[in-house]
């Protein structure tokens, strides 16, 4: 090949060349876009997150609130038993209730 030949080719790219410039310049778009989308979705996750940190001081007073009512009633201070008379009275109830859907569910 001749040096003119050669001088050519480096100018002028080749179909192929120009091709693979614009999709590796699509690509390198495509890339930018994932990575501001990924960047917010960060920023959303982590004010999921901070949002739900601000609950923690309430799940915290739930939580002693479940515990304190589901302790058994000598425990919570009520020793006359009359409270638990009615938890009893409930349960009966509900035992009832539930008997006889299970009589109409079976009937059926």
């Amino acid at each position: 090949m001749s040096p003119s030949g050669s001088k050519s080719r480096t100018t002028t790219p080749s179909a192929f060349e120009q091709q693979r410039e614009e999709l590796v310049r699509e690509i390198a778009v495509g890339m930018e876009q994932v990575l501001q989308n990924i960047n917010q979705l960060n920023r959303n996750l982590e004010s999921i997150i901070t949002v739900g940190n601000e609950f923690g001081s309430v799940e915290a007073l739930w939580s002693q609130f479940e515990n304190f009512m589901g302790r058994p009633e000598d425990e919570n201070g009520n020793g006359d038993g009359k409270a638990n008379e009615g938890h009893e009275e409930n349960n009966k109830r509900r035992g009832q209730d539930e008997e006889r859907e299970s009589t109409f569910i079976q009937e059926r």
